[in-house]
């Protein structure tokens, strides 16, 4: 027991604010947090029950509608989300029939977008819906197995933490692996020295896409090498990817440009509209950036989220049910004060997010510079009307 460092996540006692000693061991306030945050998500969701029947399974048209109040604009993302989401649970369902002759092979999800277009909120929005364990994995700290990092064994540990380690459940729950562009390999050529950060994480992933029985960590990693694993079949775990894919547009122009040879000079002018270029996007293109064509086959669908416009950025401050306007006027409520935003105010503060080019994850950030002030002294007043002359940054 080293009474300078953090039993759990290693930080020495310099690193942090507090470290609290325990019968075997310390943990600073940062693991203190984390694990207050997985018991409150563990009470708000232990009571998941994925569809049993047809009948309890909600159709394409109904996700794609309760995506609607939280998701602005992205339709065709939403829309093939809905579709493959929906037939992943209805394979479930059919895996359950004894007299089946087919068997139905899964359909694993990538998403392209830029930052703050909406890819995590799509995959945590489903899942509520769907009523399923999720969790959001970061592809950035996963390693090769034996060095330094977690492995992607890891993954599923997470999954199991969400719910409650119900080894059932967590089988048919949700992984949403984010930055996945970020694994990338350096080159398109197969690598003759260690990626192990890249292509051996992409290879690592396989096992856990295609469908196996794993011998997952409960406590996830190689700290504690005297545990007992706890063996998770990812048959029916649904594997959603995101990523900015920074750069891709270039490849798809260059794949574009060579087929436009020989066709009109319109179709080459077209290809100059970036939402064109992205919404081309297919698994060629994701192989000239860096994922191994075996990680590809095993994302079928791919799918792109668009570029957000200012009118779109003005709708998510307003339409959503948990908008940015809804939280700061609950927030203000909550003291008393009331809060109005004027349609001037409003575009100024968007005006203001796409300048950072943060995407709509920016607004919050924007819309609190804004209202520092008056959160100070909050009960300086009872009504606060944000105009555009007293929205400054």
């Amino acid at each position: 027991m080293n009474s300078n460092q953090c039993s759990f996540c290693g930080r020495k006692r310099s690193e942090v604010q507090m470290l609290i000693s325990g019968n075997d061991g310390f943990i600073c306030e940062n693991c203190i947090e984390q694990a207050h945050a997985i018991v409150t998500e563990n009470a708000e969701t232990s009571g998941f029950s994925p569809a049993e029947s047809m009948e309890d399974l909600k159709k394409p048209k109904e996700i794609k509608t309760f995506l609607d109040q939280y998701v602005i604009g992205q339709d065709q993302a939403k829309k093939q989300l809905s579709i493959a989401v929906y037939n992943h649970y209805k394979r479930i369902l059919h895996s359950k029939k004894e007299d089946r002759d087919v068997e139905i092979e899964k359909s694993n999800i990538i998403m392209i977008g830029e930052t703050g277009t909406g890819k995590t909120l799509l995959a945590k929005t489903i899942a509520r819906e769907l009523n399923v364990p999720f969790c959001i994995v970061d592809a950035t700290i996963l390693t090769e197995a034996g060095y330094v990092g977690e492995d992607v064994e890891s993954i599923l540990s997470r999954l199991l933490m969400v719910a409650d380690y119900d080894v059932e459940k967590a089988e048919k729950g949700i992984v949403f692996i984010d930055e996945i562009d970020k694994i990338a390999r350096k080159s398109d050529n197969p690598s003759i020295t260690r990626d192990v950060s890249g292509e051996g994480v992409q290879q690592g992933l396989l096992k856990l896409l295609e469908g196996s029985i794993v011998n997952v960590p409960p406590q996830g990693g190689r700290k504690h090498p005297d545990q007992k694993y706890i063996q998770v079949n990812t048959q029916n775990i649904l594997f959603i990817a995101g990523g900015a894919f920074d750069g891709i547009k270039e490849i798809i122009e260059r794949r574009l440009n060579k087929q436009a040879i020989g066709f009109s000079s319109d179709k080459l002018t077209k290809t100059d509209d970036e939402d064109y270029i992205l919404r081309q996007i297919n698994a060629i293109d994701l192989r000239k950036f860096g994922l191994i064509p075996e990680l590809l086959g095993r994302f079928p669908i791919v799918t792109y989220l668009e570029k957000l416009t200012s009118d779109m950025m003005v709708r998510i401050m307003k339409e959503p049910k948990n908008s940015i306007i809804n939280q700061f006027t609950e927030l203000f409520k909550m003291d008393g004060v009331d809060l109005k935003f004027t349609p001037e105010a409003i575009e100024k503060i968007v005006e203001e997010t796409m300048e950072k080019g943060l995407g709509a994850r920016g607004l919050r950030g924007t819309t609190e510079k804004v209202l520092e002030d008056y959160m100070f002294d909050i009960s300086a007043q009872k009504k606060i009307i944000l105009t555009e002359k007293n929205t400054k940054f």
